[in-house]
């Protein structure tokens, strides 16, 4: 009995593990130029996006960017606004650590997120409390940013708590060179 819940505890466990993966590099970022953190989101950048919580209710917002890379950290000072009026700012550090890799801190950023190159793309990987109706939650945020061939940057992000998917983001963003 013991050895079949055992099997039955490691099987759930894969499971709800499966739930909250990390997004997949789709196959057109595979073969897209590579994102380059510090170029793409140097000076103003605008994005569109939608959060989609875990019953299927979406959330629309759109995000001014405003980044500046010194050679060693990128700053970006993100200005949100949600459709139901809701206003936040959200500032980034991402200290460059060589080879693609940065060590990023944010203000509702607990500890540090690894930010790291994989092929093509850029992931972020950490953890930020929330405002939820049920009162502040800790959760793990897992980011995927790549390039489309006419410059977009794409985010898609897992939201995740105890390794259960919560929600997902999906973000295009606009570098508004000129």
């Amino acid at each position: 009995m013991n050895k079949l819940w055992i099997a039955a505890a490691l099987g759930a466990a894969l499971v709800l593990g499966g739930c909250a993966s990390a997004p997949i590099v789709p196959s057109e970022a595979r073969s897209a130029k590579t994102l380059v953190l510090e170029q793409a989101l140097n000076g103003l950048t605008l994005g569109d996006g939608t959060v989609t919580d875990i019953t299927g209710g979406t959330t629309r917002f759109k995000v001014e960017i405003h980044g500046n890379w010194d050679g060693n950290v990128l700053t970006l000072v993100e200005d949100f606004n949600y459709e139901d009026g809701k206003k936040e700012r959200k500032t980034w550090k991402l200290t460059s650590l060589g080879n693609g890799r940065f060590q990023g801190v944010r203000e509702d950023v607990i500890g540090t997120a690894a930010v790291f190159q994989d092929a093509n793309a850029v992931r972020l990987d950490y953890h930020v409390t929330l405002d939820t109706s049920l009162g502040k939650l800790d959760c793990r945020f897992r980011d995927l940013l790549y390039l489309e061939p006419d410059g977009t940057v794409r985010n898609t992000a897992t939201v995740s708590k105890f390794g259960i998917r919560l929600a997902r983001v999906s973000l295009t963003m606009r570098p508004n060179k000129p």
